[in-house]
């Protein structure tokens, strides 16, 4: 029996060897946005696992694009120096393809680390003004963004485009820009936080504007063999806010761009949201996308098991499968789905000698 999660996975000039994915997940371990040895240790344990692509956490175009103080950037030569460290570590004894994320958090950024409570940042503690679509705040006691101007949007492209070209340098295989979960990006998708009156706001074609200028001007630097992609919130949770059916008319303009996957999650633009977690509840969003704009789709949200993701790829319903709290408890999950799917998959060099195969009796 052959599984369809180890079956190959084309995407421009690259193949990957299967269709898991280790999801990018935020460490708020970095200083001055740049890398160090957790994110070697921690980036580094899921190159020797076998996924097919390990994804970095989101990683920021700017110091105002930050979460918090904590958090990855690209906007620095020493950001480049620190990550591209990582990156031929992962490269020299790994297995895996590697991607970046890259992201601006706007008006969810200054705030603390979650681990620190998550609020707002004071003066005390070096807080920053933040930028948005609208001068509207994620919620009460949250910093009031700046609403960007003309200037600023092109300022903020820019930095985008210089991260990429950052990234390009270091080896990425694969970029993903990060217009869920909140962000900027996303900000200027959902009418609840783009209350703008000029071409950037209003209609959807208006919303999705700043995304695919990004988008354009970041392909137009990006390797042509490279892929790249968007990971997209597919709803708001929210009455009134982004939509599903918004999100495909999106998915059709990006490929139509270029755009090779959409890797699609949902929530986290407001704190109104009610959002019915379960496992695979991203999973009909990522299916609709796929069946009607013809982009591959990424599958992510509380996918856990080895059959669940098999199954996944086994009816079509997605590409790829997203995995990151199942890959924290278990960075070899890819060879432990293998075993359980009777599957082959491939071993870091040094860590041969405990595939299942090797072991004498």
């Amino acid at each position: 029996m052959t599984s369809a999660l180890f079956t190959p996975f084309q995407l421009r000039g690259l193949t990957l060897p299967n269709r898991i994915v280790v999801s990018s997940m935020c460490q708020y371990m970095s200083e001055n946005g740049s890398a160090n040895d957790w994110h070697l240790m921690h980036l580094g344990q899921f190159a020797m696992g076998a996924a097919g692509l390990v994804m970095t956490e989101a990683t920021h175009v700017s110091p105002v694009g930050r979460i918090s103080h904590r958090c990855l950037g690209m906007y620095s030569d020493e950001n480049e120096s620190t990550l591209k460290r990582v990156v031929d570590f992962c490269r020299r004894y790994g297995v895996a393809k590697l991607g970046i994320q890259l992201a601006h958090a706007g008006r969810k950024g200054s705030v603390q680390p979650p681990a620190q409570g998550g609020k707002p940042l004071t003066a005390d503690e070096s807080s920053w003004t933040t930028i948005a679509p609208s001068a509207l705040p994620f919620g009460p006691g949250w910093h009031t963004p700046v609403a960007l101007t003309r200037e600023g949007l092109r300022g903020v492209r820019q930095q985008f485009v210089e991260a990429a070209r950052r990234a390009a340098r270091i080896g990425f295989d694969l970029v993903e820009l990060h217009a869920g979960h909140g962000y900027l990006l996303h900000e200027f998708l959902s009418p609840l936080s783009n209350q703008r009156d000029d071409e950037y706001g209003g209609s959807t074609r208006n919303r999705i504007r700043f995304l695919l200028e990004v988008f354009e001007a970041v392909r137009a630097v990006w390797p042509a063999e490279r892929p790249l992609g968007a990971r997209v919130s597919a709803t708001d949770w929210v009455e009134g806010g982004w939509t599903l059916e918004e999100t495909v008319i999106l998915a059709r303009e990006l490929k139509a761009l270029g755009c090779d996957f959409m890797d699609v999650t949902s929530g986290q633009l407001d704190p109104r949201q009610k959002i019915p977690f379960g496992p695979g509840y991203n999973v009909p969003f990522a299916e609709r996308v796929k069946k009607e704009s013809g982009i591959a789709v990424m599958a992510v949200g509380m996918v856990t098991g080895a059959r669940q993701a098999e199954e996944l790829i086994v009816s079509g319903r997605a590409d790829l499968v997203a995995i990151a709290r199942a890959m924290m408890d278990d960075p070899r999950w890819a060879w432990h789905a293998a075993r359980e799917l009777g599957a082959e998959t491939a071993y870091a060099p040094n860590y041969v000698r405990c595939s299942p195969a090797q072991w004498k009796p």
